[in-house]
């Protein structure tokens, strides 16, 4: 994958990915039980994004999946034995409810659309539909390749799989309804991680990196690159931290909920005016 230039320094290595075992700003003033929760931090002034809350986030949620809808915190998490879909209180970062996957199940990327959530696996080939409200199993289905990250259109799921390819699927015939290759400077870009469709844009995580990148849905060219490495310095992240994964909308408009697996704390940020 071709290097951007500087000063941007994406950090991608070609390691395999590994599954590890190291260890809103709640509707604004109408939620105030959130906004006592959440505090502002000040990052590098050069940075592209502000910090505008932080809220605590569970250290043993290898964070996969990442949605707010409906005043309502979904997360999908991964890792063999641990992987589980579930709804969080945003203001505590309390697990208000659970439904786990079998232990030869690794989770992986989380969708919301018309009353289901959609959750992929990574190796398995095999995805599960939910009930949103309860998290009760109400299907499966199957899909080719590695599972990586999943998101919405309002209409088909978009998924990516390790490689720079965005998928776009039909629920319930589970068919690919096209294939967009996704480009950096007329080169590939792989390792798409976790996906969120904003505003008719795809956003994604870049895997083993603190890049957020926001994607032309209909040509795959790459818009933005957004560096997010100040927003928890790797040099201040303790023994077990991962990396940052789980992009979703802010309960605030015009801001983002990120954070990473394993990571203590979820912040909702506000991105410059650029």
């Amino acid at each position: 994958m071709a290097s951007p230039p500087r000063p941007l320094r994406l950090d991608v290595t070609r390691r395999a990915r590994r599954a590890t075992l190291l260890p809103a700003l709640a509707l604004l003033a109408s939620s105030s039980a959130a906004c006592d929760h959440a505090r502002s931090e000040t990052v590098d002034e050069d940075a592209p994004f502000e910090v505008v809350a932080t809220f605590p986030h569970d250290t043993g949620a290898y964070t996969q999946g990442l949605i707010w809808a409906d005043s309502v915190l979904y997360e999908s998490t991964g890792r063999y034995g641990d992987s589980e879909v579930r709804i969080v209180e945003l203001a505590t970062g309390r697990v208000l409810r659970t439904t786990p996957l079998a232990s030869n199940r690794f989770g992986e990327g989380l969708a919301l659309l018309n009353g289901k959530l959609y959750q992929l696996t990574w190796e398995s080939g095999v995805g599960y539909v939910y009930d949103a409200a309860t998290l009760a199993p109400l299907d499966s289905f199957t899909y080719k390749g590695e599972g990586w990250g999943l998101a919405t259109d309002g209409r088909s799921l978009i998924m990516s799989d390790g490689s720079d390819s965005l998928r776009w699927i039909t629920p319930g015939t589970w068919a690919t309804e096209k294939v967009v290759r996704v480009r950096y400077q007329d080169s590939p870009l792989s390792k798409l991680n976790e996906l969120e469709f904003i505003d008719g844009q795809v956003w994604a995580n870049v895997y083993e990196s603190d890049w957020v990148v926001r994607i032309d849905p209909a040509t795959g060219v790459v818009r933005e690159m957004l560096d997010f490495a100040a927003l928890w310095p790797r040099g201040q992240r303790p023994y077990g931290a991962d990396v940052m994964n789980g992009i979703a909308r802010a309960p605030a408009p015009g801001q983002l909920l990120l954070t990473g697996k394993l990571w203590p704390s979820m912040y909702s940020v506000r991105l410059k005016a650029r």
